[in-house]
């Protein structure tokens, strides 16, 4: 088989996208017959037919589908390569997208990025603040390069670094409960005001943890307004570890802990699109991050 090009793949990809020569070829700029001879002298390359031509419209017969599979991630690389090599000869990007998701610790984040960009004058922070899934959903819909939040690691749609555990606490404060806190079962909370947030994603089905089904809630967009919430007795939630540790120590709040309400850990970690092009401030971020983990895992300040 002799080299196939890049063109002759875009071709394939057309006709089935569009799902018809006569649109294919309009969306690529040729003739009709032109492209028709071009698919012919593919299957004359490759030596197997890549469409089914017994019925009306241009069927993949399952070799072409295997093979159309393989050739749209090629396309795909090829795109990154091409943006991946704009980029070096541009220099650093101009700009980088950073979403912090709702249980980041902000402090310990910002720190992190002031340090990074403070070296880079040439490349703007553009940061976002998401909550529940809708660092995800930005993620996904490329609309930002780098997450700081928690995802299914199994997820082969994203590349992590995991950075810190994040205990999730339920807590009230002192005197929000009118029973004993050995008694908070979900049936009683059911008559207590939760406090939760609002997910921020707009095109993901919404999502929800350790809420009580039937439960009044009162909804706030952030952890901060939250915890607010929370200590002035206008209900209780679940919040992240290093929010509240100085409130329980004090005593301004009380952890809800029992058989019921564990509690539970997520992880934080970084978050990027794998299988895509990365330019070279976004890759030396991702370093950094890489060596701010294997620092905060050895033990190491």
């Amino acid at each position: 088989m002799n080299g196939l090009t890049l063109a002759q793949l875009r071709s394939i990809d057309a006709v089935v996208s569009e799902g018809s020569l006569q649109a294919a070829a309009l969306r690529l700029g040729r003739t009709h017959p032109t492209l028709h001879t071009a698919i012919i002298n593919v299957e004359r390359q490759i030596g197997f037919p890549l469409f089914d031509r017994t019925g009306y419209r241009m069927v993949l017969t399952p070799a072409g589908e295997a093979f159309l599979a393989r050739a749209r991630r090629v396309l795909t690389e090829m795109a990154d390569l091409q943006v991946y090599a704009a980029q070096l000869a541009a220099g650093e990007e101009s700009e980088l997208r950073v979403v912090i998701g709702d249980l980041s610790p902000l402090p310990e984040m910002l720190q992190l990025l002031r340090g990074f960009f403070d070296g880079r004058p040439a490349t703007r922070l553009h940061l976002q603040f998401a909550a529940i899934s809708g660092p995800w959903e930005l993620l996904l819909e490329d609309r930002t390069d780098l997450i700081l939040h928690h995802v299914d690691q199994s997820d082969p749609r994203f590349e992590t670094i995991t950075l810190r555990p994040v205990r999730l606490i339920p807590v009230a404060a002192p005197n929000f409960l009118p029973f004993p806190i050995e008694e908070a079962s979900p049936e009683r909370m059911r008559e207590m005001v939760q406090c939760v947030i609002r997910d921020s994603a707009q095109n993901l089905p919404e999502r929800s943890y350790y809420v009580i089904e039937g439960a009044r809630t009162c909804t706030v967009s952030d952890q901060l307004m939250k915890k607010e919430v929370i200590l002035q007795s206008l209900g209780w939630g679940h919040m992240p570890d290093f929010l509240v540790d100085a409130e329980l120590r004090e005593g301004r709040l009380i952890s809800l802990a029992n058989g019921y309400f564990g509690g539970g850990v997520i992880e934080l970690v970084a978050a990027r699109r794998s299988g895509r092009a990365h330019g070279p401030a976004a890759s030396a971020l991702w370093r950094l991050l890489q060596a701010s983990a294997a620092s905060t895992l050895s033990g190491k300040p």
